[in-house]
């Protein structure tokens, strides 16, 4: 990973799937999630793993049962992010050789989540939870994890949730809205890489 920044394009359509890709790819974010609540998501994240084969690593979001882990690891998809704990999602996605992100708010589900297998941790709402919250669980985890602050962190707000201990984020709609131009994607997503850089 590049740097550790992933695209979340909930609500993409397929036929802007690989031009958004791409000029994301171009302003330096390589990791790429489409949201299984998207229209036809399998298509676009199938479409982006062959044509971008090597330039990025594309997944898919809001991943709630082993079956939908076998149907994004079936196109091509490299990692599976969920909004919640599930063990068996973890395990089941680990099995299928894929990146595992799952989503974690209290202490129980952090370290639970870990002995599954995930491979970083998504702090989900991190607004919910503070910086002083993340701080406090950031403590009792082992010093290696990485961490995701995802659902309200932002490029103008990077600076405080790394100084609580997040070591990457998710961009939503701070990123892409359904509408947005390719241009626009482009710009939000090279103001990100912008602020991360500047305190990585």
């Amino acid at each position: 990973m590049s740097r550790p920044l992933i695209a979340i394009l909930r609500g993409l359509e397929p036929a802007d799937a690989l031009p958004m890709a791409r000029a994301i790819l171009n302003a330096g974010i390589t990791w790429i999630e489409v949201p299984l609540n998207s229209p036809d998501p399998l298509n676009s994240i199938g479409a982006m793993a062959r044509e971008l084969s090597g330039q990025g690593m594309f997944g898919a979001g809001t991943v709630l049962t082993t079956d939908q882990v076998r149907e994004v690891a079936d196109v091509g998809g490299q990692f599976i992010v969920s909004p919640n704990c599930d063990t068996d999602v973890i395990r089941a996605t680990k099995a299928a050789g894929l990146g595992s992100y799952p989503g974690v708010f209290s202490p129980s589900e952090c370290f639970a989540a870990l002995q599954a297998g995930a491979d970083a941790l998504k702090i989900f709402p991190v607004t919910m939870m503070g910086t002083g919250g993340l701080k406090a669980i950031r403590a009792v985890l082992p010093p290696e994890t990485d961490v995701y602050a995802v659902g309200g962190a932002e490029p103008d707000n990077f600076a405080q949730w790394m100084a609580a201990g997040a070591t990457g984020f998710g961009l939503g709609s701070s990123l892409f809205k359904p509408g947005k131009s390719v241009e626009d994607v482009a710009a939000s997503a090279r103001a990100a890489v912008a602020a991360y850089d500047a305190h990585a």
